[in-house]
C-alpha cells in the first residue's frame, strides 16, 4: 500500500554493494510479512540494474511443492531473450522437457540418462548453464523455506557453480531451518553469501509507513496503539490500515485511535495466525490459548496455576509456538508477536473456556505476590462476567491513574464501569460524577457525554449530584465545541449547586468567560463573575478563589482593560497559582489567547512560552493542541506563515482530538488563504466556519469569521457582500457589548460603504465604536478606529486622515503585527499616490523625490511584506495598484507575479484551462487522476504565478 521504503536503508546498501560486484549470493531472511519481497522489489527497481536482466521465480504453498518450480518459472519468461541469442551448449537441451513454452529456442534434448541422479546432476548443469547464456543477471528465488528438496540441492550446487556475471538472492523465513543452503551458501567459492536480516520496524518507522499510506499526519496517540498493536510488522500495519480504511475516511483514521482498541482483525492475518496455531499439538494450543488470555507476555507462574500444566509442558509449549512464529523472545521473555497475534489466540479459545480462564487468572493474580494488580483484575473480572468485583476493581484501577496524573486512563476505567449492567443507581450516580470530574482533562469527551444526558435524563436525582452532574455535561459539551449547549447546561446547574459554594464558583467562573456564547451581554459575565468572587470567598477554598481570579483577568483582557496585566502579573508570582501546574499552564494559554484577540503579541508569546513550559512539566496532554494553536495563532499574528497552513489544515482536521479547538484553527487557516489564496477555499473555509458557529453559538469565531470574509470580500470588489456580512458581525458585538471585538467589523463596514458611495452613513458608527474602546488597551482595535476615522475624514481633510491612518500603521507596527501593518501601509502609500505627485513624492524639474514616507516607498514596503510572509493575492493587488500609480515594481515582482517562476508548468496550465471552463475541484480531479488536494495545490500556483486575485479570472486565459 506505501510506495516508498520505510526504513531498510542499511540493508539496501548491502544488498545493491553486493550484486554490483557479482558472483554475489544474497540470502534475505525474515518472518512472515516483515517486507522481504518488499526489499527485493526496492533493489531491482534501482538505477543501477536498470540495464541488468532480472529473473524472478516463486516458491508456492502447496502439500507437495512441484521439483524445481522456482527456477522453471524464472526460466520460462525468457523467450524473448532466448530467440534474440540462442543457446549453443547442447547440455542446455535438457530443460527443454521441461520449459515446453521455450523449447523451440533450446537445443534438442540429449538422450536419456537410466541413473535418475545423473539425469538430475545435468538438468542442474543445464540451468546454470541457461543462466550464464543469459548473464549479466540477477536471479531471484521467493519464499525458498516452500522449495522442494531438488531446489534445495540446485541451490547448493549454482552456489559452487555460480556464473561470473550470476547474481542469486533467495528469500526465506529466519524461523525455518535450512542448514544445507546456508551451508553451502557459507562455502561458496567466490565467498560466504550476505546474509541480511531484516527486523521489525521501530515506532517512528511505522508512523512513516502509516503516513505514507493516509496521507496525513500521525499524532502520537494513534501511532503508539498502532504500534503495539502491530509490533512493527509493515504487512501487519499494511492490513491494519487497509481494514480501517474500509470503514473510515483516510483523514479521519488518525484522530480515532480508539478503533484500533475493538480493530476487525484482517482476515488474511487472520488465516495466517490460524495455520500456525493449527500446526501446534493439542497440549502447546490449549497452553497458547490460556497465555492469550492472560496478556502479550505470559508468566510462567500464572500459567502454571491457570493451566495445571507443568514447568516443563509449559516450556515446551512456549518454545513450540516460538518456532512457529507466534511468539518471540523479548528482554529475555517469551512474548507474542503482536498485539492482533494475540488477539486472533485468544478468539480461537471458545467463549465459555475464556470466561474460565479469565476468572481463573484473576484469582491467580488476587493471591499472587506484590501489591493488588488492579488494573489487571479489573480486566479479568470484566471478561469473566464479574460484575460487582470488576467495578470495584476499575474504581481502584482509576484511583491509581488519577494519583500518577493520567486523567485518559482514568476516565477509561469508570466509562467501562458505567457501561457494565446490573449497577444500583448509587453506583451509577457516583461512577458518573468521578466520570465528569475526569473526563474533562481525559479527552474521554465523546463517550462520556451521552452517559451523563442518559443519566440526567432517565434517573430522579438528589440537588447535589444532578448540580454537579449538570456542571461535568456542561463542561464536557463545551469542550466538544457545543458552546450553546455547555453554557445552559452549566447555568442550569446553579440552582442545585447552592450550598455547595466551591463547586457554584467553579461553575460561575466557566459562565464569566465571554467568548464562550452569542446573545449573552458582557455584562452578564462581569455581573458571573463578581458572583464567582463572592462565592468563592464564602467557600473559603483558596483553589477556587486562584480560578475566579484568573477569569476575571481573562474578562479584563478581552475588553482591552489595563488592570487586566497588573492582575495577569500579580497571578503569575502567586505561589498558589504555581502550585497548581494545570491550572497554571491553562491560565497562561487563555490570556495568551486573549492578548492576540486585542493585538497584544508580544506579551502572548511570553505568556505562551510559560503555558507551553509548564504543560510540558507536568505532561498535561489535554492541552497539548491547544498549545499548537495558540503557537498557530502567535506564528500568523507576527507573519511567521512559512508552512503555517498544513499546521492548521491538521488542526482543524478530523483527525483533531480537541473539538473546542478546531473551530480556531479553521477560522486562521481561513483567514491565512484569503491572503494566500486561492480566494475561493479562503471563501468555504470561512463560510463553514460561520455555519458552525452559529449552530453551537459560539461568539468568538462568528465575529472574526464574519469580519474576515467581509474583508475577502472587499478584495473581489463585492463591496455589497462585504457590508452584509460585516452588519451581520456588528450585531453580534452589540448583542455582546465588547467593541474591542467588532473595530475591525466596523473598519470593514465603513470600508464597503466608502466603495458604495454611502461613507457618510458610517459616521455615527464610529463615533459608536470610539466611545465603546474609549481606555482601551488594545492595538488592533485602535489602529482599526484611526482608519476608520481616516477614511471620514479623507474627502475633507486629506491632512488629517493622513495623520490618523499614519498613527494606526505605528501602532500596529510597534505591536509586531507585519500583516496588519503591511495593509495598513499599502492604504497610507496608495492614498499618498493618488492625492500627491507621481511615486508620492515631490516633484522637482520633472524628477521625483522619493521620501522615507513617499507613497511610493510606503507601497514597495508592504509589497516586500507581503512577498516575505507569501500574501500571493495582496502581491497582485499591490502591484495593481502600483502600475495605475505609475510607481516602479522592484524585481522580481514586475508584471505582478512573485519569484516562484512566473510560466505555469504544463500541469498548472491544464488544471488552470478546466477551472477556467468552470469545472469545479472534484471535477478536474477526476478528469485528470489527481487528488483533490493536488487540483487546489495546483491552481493556487497558477493564481500567484499569473498575479490573479481569484479563480474567475482565469476566465482570461480562454482568450489566449
Amino acid at each position: 500500500m506505501s510506495g516508498t521504503l520505510i526504513g531498510r536503508r542499511s540493508e539496501l546498501a548491502l544488498m545493491r554493494a553486493a550484486v554490483a560486484s557479482p558472483p554475489s549470493l544474497v540470502l534475505v531472511e525474515g518472518e512472515a510479512g516483515i517486507g522481504k519481497s518488499r526489499l527485493v522489489r526496492e533493489l531491482l527497481a534501482t538505477r543501477p540494474l536498470a540495464g541488468t536482466r532480472r529473473l524472478v521465480g516463486q516458491c508456492e504453498q502447496l502439500q507437495e511443492p512441484l521439483p524445481l518450480s522456482p527456477v522453471l518459472d524464472a526460466l520460462r519468461l525468457t523467450g524473448g531473450e532466448l530467440a534474440a541469442s540462442r543457446p549453443r551448449n547442447p547440455v542446455v537441451g535438457a530443460l527443454a522437457p521441461l520449459l515446453p513454452e521455450i523449447a523451440e529456442y533450446l537445443p534438442p534434448p540429449p538422450p536419456a540418462l537410466r541413473d535418475q541422479r545423473a539425469e538430475l546432476h545435468r538438468v542442474f548443469r543445464a540451468a546454470v548453464a541457461l543462466l550464464d547464456h543469459l548473464s549479466p543477471l540477477v536471479l531471484v528465488l521467493e519464499d525458498v523455506h516452500w522449495a522442494d528438496s531438488g531446489t534445495h540441492d540446485f541451490l547448493s550446487f549454482l552456489a559452487s557453480h555460480q556464473p561470473q556475471d550470476v547474481s542469486l538472492i533467495v528469500t526465506l523465513r529466519s524461523a525455518v531451518g535450512l542448514p544445507p543452503i546456508r551451508a553451502a551458501f557459507a562455502r561458496a567459492p567466490h565467498g560466504p553469501a550476505l546474509s541480511v536480516g531484516l527486523t521489525p520496524l521501530n515506532r517512528s518507522e511505522v508512523e512513516q509507513l502509516a503516513e505514507g499510506i493516509l496521507k496525513a499526519e500521525l499524532p502520537g496517540s494513534f501511532a503508539a496503539p498502532l504500534y503495539e498493536k502491530t509490533g512493527g510488522i509493515p504487512f501487519v500495519v499494511e492490513e491494519v490500515l487497509r481494514t480501517l480504511l474500509g470503514s473510515l475516511p483516510a483523514d479521519e483514521i488518525p484522530g480515532r485511535p480508539d478503533v484500533l482498541a475493538d480493530l476487525a482483525v484482517p482476515t488474511v492475518l487472520r488465516d495466517v495466525v490460524l495455520q500456525r496455531l493449527n500446526s501446534l499439538d493439542d497440549t502447546a494450543r490449549e497452553i497458547l490459548g490460556a497465555a492469550a488470555v492472560i496478556g502479550m507476555t505470559p508468566d510462567d507462574r500464572l500459567l502454571a496455576e491457570v493451566t495445571g500444566r507443568g514447568a516443563a509442558e509449559i516450556a515446551g509449549a512456549l518454545a513450540e509456538a516460538q518456532a512457529a512464529g507466534l511468539l518471540h523472545e523479548q528482554d529475555g521473555r517469551c512474548r507474542f508477536r503482536h498485539a492482533l497475534a494475540r488477539q486472533i489466540v485468544d478468539e480461537s479459545v471458545p467463549v465459555s473456556g475464556r470466561r474460565w480462564l479469565h476468572l481463573k487468572t484473576a484469582r491467580a493474580l488476587e493471591s499472587g505476590p506484590g501489591p493488588r494488580p488492579v488494573a489487571r483484575l479489573a480486566h479479568h473480572f470484566r471478561h469473566a462476567g464479574r460484575t460487582a468485583e470488576f467495578v470495584d476493581n476499575a474504581e481502584a484501577a482509576a484511583d491509581t491513574a488519577l494519583s500518577h496524573g493520567d486523567d485518559a486512563t482514568a476516565a477509561r476505567f469508570l466509562l467501562q464501569a458505567l457501561e457494565a449492567g446490573d449497577l444500583s443507581q448509587d453506583v451509577r450516580v457516583r461512577l458518573a460524577l468521578r466520570l465528569g470530574r475526569t473526563a474533562v482533562d481525559g479527552l474521554a469527551h465523546a463517550r462520556a457525554v451521552p452517559i451523563l444526558e442518559r443519566l440526567l435524563a432517565t434517573e430522579t436525582l438528589p440537588a447535589h449530584p444532578r448540580g454537579e452532574l449538570r456542571f461535568a455535561l456542561g463542561r464536557l459539551l463545551r469542550q466538544q465545541g457545543e458552546a450553546r449547549a455547555g453554557y445552559l447546561r452549566i447555568e442550569s446547574a446553579l440552582p442545585d449547586l447552592g450550598d455547595r459554594p466551591a463547586l457554584l464558583g467553579r461553575a460561575l467562573s466557566v459562565l464569566a468567560a465571554p467568548e464562550t456564547i452569542v446573545d449573552r451581554h458582557i455584562s452578564e459575565h462581569t455581573a458571573h463573575c463578581d458572583r464567582a468572587e463572592e462565592v468563592a470567598r464564602r467557600s473559603g477554598d483558596p483553589d477556587v478563589a486562584i480560578a475566579v481570579r484568573i477569569t476575571r483577568a481573562s474578562l479584563l483582557l478581552e475588553q482591552g482593560d489595563p488592570a487586566s496585566w497588573r492582575l495577569i502579573a500579580e497571578l503569575r508570582r502567586d505561589d498558589r497559582l504555581r502550585a497548581a501546574p494545570r491550572e497554571h499552564a491553562r491560565a497562561c494559554l487563555n490570556w495568551a489567547q486573549g492578548a492576540l484577540h486585542i493585538g497584544r503579541l508580544h506579551q502572548a508569546e511570553a505568556l505562551l512560552a510559560e503555558g507551553r513550559q509548564v504543560a510540558g512539566q507536568a505532561e498535561y496532554l489535554r492541552v497539548a493542541e491547544v498549545v499548537e494553536l495558540v503557537t498557530a495563532a502567535a506564528d500568523h499574528a507576527a507573519g511567521r506563515w512559512d508552512g503555517l497552513s498544513p499546521r492548521l489544515r491538521r488542526l482543524g482536521g478530523a483527525s483533531a482530538t480537541f473539538a473546542a479547538a478546531t473551530l480556531d484553527a479553521r477560522l486562521l487557516h481561513g483567514a491565512l488563504l484569503a491572503a494566500t489564496g486561492p480566494a475561493e477555499e479562503a471563501m468555504a473555509h470561512l463560510s463553514e466556519v460561520i455555519s458552525i458557529a452559529e449552530r453551537v453559538g459560539a461568539v468568538w469565531p462568528l465575529i472574526p469569521a464574519r469580519t474576515a470574509l467581509s474583508r475577502l470580500l472587499l478584495s473581489l470588489n463585492d463591496a455589497a457582500g462585504a457590508a452584509g456580512h460585516a452588519t451581520a458581525a456588528l450585531t453580534q458585538v452589540r448583542a455582546k457589548g465588547n467593541w474591542v471585538w467588532g473595530a475591525e467589523t466596523v473598519l470593514c463596514l465603513v470600508d464597503a460603504l466608502d466603495v458604495l458611495g454611502r461613507a457618510r452613513e458610517a459616521a455615527d458608527l464610529v463615533a459608536e465604536l470610539a466611545a465603546g474602546i474609549t481606555g482601551a488597551d488594545a492595538p488592533i482595535a485602535q489602529a482599526a478606529l484611526l482608519t476608520a476615522q481616516a477614511i471620514l475624514t479623507r474627502s475633507t481633510s486629506p491632512e488629517a486622515g493622513d495623520r490618523s491612518l499614519d498613527a494606526a500603521r505605528t501602532i500596529l507596527r510597534d505591536a509586531g503585527l507585519r500583516y496588519e501593518e503591511a495593509l495598513t501601509c499599502e492604504r497610507l502609500g496608495r492614498w499618498r499616490c493618488e492625492h500627491g505627485t507621481i511615486g508620492g513624492g515631490t516633484t522637482v524639474g520633472g524628477t521625483t523625490d522619493r521620501e522615507p514616507d513617499s507613497g511610493a516607498l510606503l507601497l514597495e514596503s508592504a509589497l516586500r511584506t507581503y512577498g516575505e510572509i507569501g500574501a500571493d493575492r495582496d502581491i497582485a493587488r499591490v502591484c495593481q495598484i502600483m502600475r495605475q500609480n505609475s510607481v516602479p515594481i522592484p524585481y522580481p515582482w514586475r508584471g505582478g507575479r512573485p519569484s516562484h517562476g512566473q510560466t505555469l508548468s504544463s500541469r498548472e496550465r491544464e488544471v488552470a484551462l478546466l477551472a477556467a471552463a468552470g469545472k469545479t475541484n472534484q471535477e478536474i480531479a477526476a478528469v485528470l487522476y489527481l487528488s483533490r488536494r493536488t487540483v487546489e495545490s495546483h491552481i493556487s500556483s497558477a493564481l500567484r504565478k499569473l498575479g490573479y486575485l481569484s479563480r474567475k479570472d482565469l476566465r482570461e486565459l480562454l482568450n489566449h
